[in-house]
């Protein structure tokens, strides 16, 4: 993999990650937070898959002869944007209720307006969006597999909250579960 492929896909990233840092103060007191051994359930898979995507194949002992930026990866520079800027627009959306793991906040209200009238977890689902966005640009076997985990990371995050979000909203949350998807608008 090119050091060119390889800065498209970490330059983008690290920029999100410094808007989500910024972003993560100002939010509302935590009640209930996940525990760590669930935490690192779902940790697990998602940085094995990153590594995968991120990583060169020399660091998994495998050739790459990928030198070139064609069309495949800017297809998937424009679709790993467009992923990240809609995670924005969810974080931006969900406001002081949101945080990095599963929580319920003090006063924890539900979404249902903006990104969260297409999915119930949009930031999932951008990120999810910005990984294949990354496995284009990457453009090699490891990328797939890398997706797959952290799709598996993110189907186990989205249960676990979906269990606590009904609990904590009752019937609202179920009506929600009825009319919207999770993760994919009229799929998934």
């Amino acid at each position: 993999m090119s050091y060119l492929r390889s800065a498209a896909i970490l330059i983008p990233w690290l920029m999100w990650v410094a808007y989500w840092v910024r972003a993560s103060s100002g939010t509302k007191q935590t009640v209930r937070r996940e525990s760590d051994l669930s935490r690192r359930l779902q940790a697990l898979p998602l940085i094995l898959g990153g590594a995968l995507i991120v990583l060169p194949p020399v660091a998994f002992g495998l050739r790459s002869n990928a030198d070139d930026f064609g069309w495949l990866q800017t297809v998937g520079l424009a679709v790993l944007a467009a992923g990240l800027a809609f995670t924005v627009w969810a974080r931006l959306h969900l406001g002081t209720n949101w945080s990095v793991s599963v929580t319920l906040k003090d006063a924890h209200e539900l979404i249902r307006t903006g990104p969260y009238a297409l999915v119930r977890h949009p930031i999932y689902t951008g990120c999810l969006l910005g990984v294949i966005g990354s496995a284009l640009i990457r453009g090699e076997w490891p990328g797939v597999i890398g997706f797959a985990l952290i799709f598996a990371s993110l189907a186990y995050k989205v249960r676990v909250e979906e269990h606590w979000l009904s609990e904590y909203f009752g019937e609202g949350y179920r009506v929600y579960r009825r009319e919207v998807h999770a993760l994919v608008p009229g799929l998934y």
